[in-house]
């Protein structure tokens, strides 16, 4: 099992990026994916998951009206769309899942970070 974000940038505050998460080794459509990041010298911290069912979807404070988690089942790929992007988005951003699928039945509908990819760098910066 393998997952591999994408489409990390530098990018001007007020910017927008699309991050995808695509998975070798597993259907992402039966499973939970969470979105975290984590900038230098600091704690990993969440920013959203996708249910694996419905397709429920759980935002941080922090990102909430900014950043939009969505599902492509043919692409078998999770994108993270950020937009308004501020200094303070600057992280690493990395994309997770369980062992198993059909997680994140309840709120906030997030997987463990049982499989994790090496992650993509956000910049925003002027």
């Amino acid at each position: 099992v393998q997952l591999v974000e994408s489409g990390g940038a530098l990018v001007q505050p007020g910017g927008s990026l699309r991050l995808s998460c695509t998975a070798s080794g597993l259907a992402l459509e039966t499973y939970a994916i969470a979105w975290f990041r984590q900038a230098s010298g600091k704690e990993r911290e969440g920013v959203s998951c996708i249910s694996s069912s419905d397709g429920k979807t759980y935002y941080a404070d922090f990102v909430k009206g900014r950043f939009t988690i969505s599902r492509d089942k043919a692409k078998n790929t999770v994108y993270l769309q950020m937009n308004s992007l501020k200094p303070e988005d600057t992280a690493v951003y990395y994309c997770a899942t369980d062992l198993d699928p059909f997680g994140g039945s309840y709120y906030p509908y997030c997987p463990t970070y049982y499989h994790v990819g090496q992650g993509t760098q956000v910049t925003v910066s002027s």
